[in-house]
């Protein structure tokens, strides 16, 4: 499951934004992608524990709705979902844009080769998650070692001129950038929303929640060090293929090609991760009836939501088709800081409801300004 939610994380948020965000930072976005990590690791530990106590379908929509009644859940679920296959079309679209690098398509036809793959990842989710998640482990395996590769050929290449002025955008560049780089980190919901389809839950969601937050704070903050450290920031900015422009500068066309290659496999990944945890949002808002009883239906064969996956689908073909998703990548991430915010809300709802059938296995940290009632201590 730890596979599921990097593989969630490490498509178009260190593929793609980087460029995007550096024209909004400079070279500051390298602390941007940090801090917003931290920002997400207290939403991260709340959905830890709820997932525990409540190992379903529906992640986020779960857990709001079960704190804080059935319009903000299905606010929250219909939000969810959304923004989850938004990041899906988002990364099918990159994976065009590197697919020109190395692959002789002209580029009208890049939307339908993204069209083609998302067929065919649905067709995999269907199938089933654990084939779902044995190709997940495999390409996450592949991209981080090609990113460690990346990170310490790169660091021998990097100038220090590139980061002066550092802070060229001023603290109101920086907050903007953490803002839009926010989204990079979405894939932490992944697990929680397929944690009934999880073995040993209370051991494994936490381990890959947190662990895949921790893990990603250093890949991209290293991996946006090289790339700003030896990329012209005015190529950089223009750019929707940042790391093939990175590695062009110090591995030549071939490193380029050869980075082209992994960003495929990676944008492929997130975008399978991305299918296979908001496929089970409609799923969980149709066993409360919030939504057609068909989309619970499940296939007796593969065992998965066969309605849920195909009307997800059809959303995400949509998306690919018809939208410009890269200027919606703004709006995904306020949404994700809006989600994250009301989870953070519906932990302490279910801490200070002292209800019994609330017995997470995992037990959020205190924080400073909350902690653990005494009475669900004893």
């Amino acid at each position: 499951m730890l596979a599921v939610s990097v593989g969630a994380m490490i498509g178009s948020g260190i593929f793609v934004l980087p460029g995007l965000a550096a024209k909004i930072a400079g070279p500051a976005v390298i602390v941007a992608y940090l801090l917003a990590g931290v920002l997400v690791l207290p939403a991260a530990l709340s959905k830890a524990e709820m997932a525990t106590a409540m190992p379903e379908s529906g992640g986020t929509y779960l857990y709001i709705d079960r704190a804080m009644g059935p319009r903000l859940g299905t606010i929250s679920g219909v939000g969810a979902w959304f923004s989850l296959v938004f990041k899906s079309a988002f990364a099918l679209v990159g994976l065009g844009a590197y697919l020109l690098l190395f692959v002789p398509i002209p580029g009208n036809r890049v939307v339908l080769v993204s069209l083609g793959l998302a067929v065919l990842l649905l067709v995999v989710n269907v199938v089933g998650v654990k084939q779902s998640g044995r190709l997940q482990a495999g390409i996450v395996s592949l991209v981080l070692i090609a990113l460690f590769v990346f990170v310490a050929d790169g660091l021998t290449f990097v100038e220090s001129t590139q980061y002066h002025p550092f802070f060229e955008e001023g603290s109101a560049g920086l907050l903007a950038a953490i803002g839009f780089v926010f989204v990079s980190y979405a894939g932490v919901t992944k697990v929680a929303s397929v944690a009934e389809e999880v073995e040993n839950p209370g051991r494994n969601i936490p381990i890959a929640i947190l662990g895949s937050v921790i893990l990603m704070m250093f890949v991209y903050t290293f991996i946006t060090f090289v790339v700003i450290g030896v990329t012209p920031l005015g190529e950089l900015e223009a750019s929707l293929t940042p790391m093939a422009v990175a590695a062009e500068q110090f591995l030549g066309g071939t490193g380029s090609v050869g980075v082209a290659v992994v960003a495929v496999l990676a944008l492929a990944s997130m975008a399978n991760a991305g299918i296979l945890s908001s496929s089970r949002f409609p799923l969980a808002m149709s066993r409360d009836d919030l939504a057609p009883s068909s989309l619970r239906e499940i296939d007796p064969r593969f065992h998965t939501p066969v309605v849920a996956i195909g009307v997800t689908g059809a959303l995400l073909l949509g998306l690919v088709a018809f939208v410009p998703v890269v200027e919606l990548a703004k709006l995904a991430s306020a949404f994700k800081i809006l989600v994250f915010s009301l989870v953070n809300v519906a932990l302490i709802a279910f801490r200070e409801s002292d209800l019994e059938a609330y017995d997470p296995e995992f037990v959020a940290p205190a924080t400073r300004g909350y902690s653990w009632p005494a009475s669900s201590a004893e």
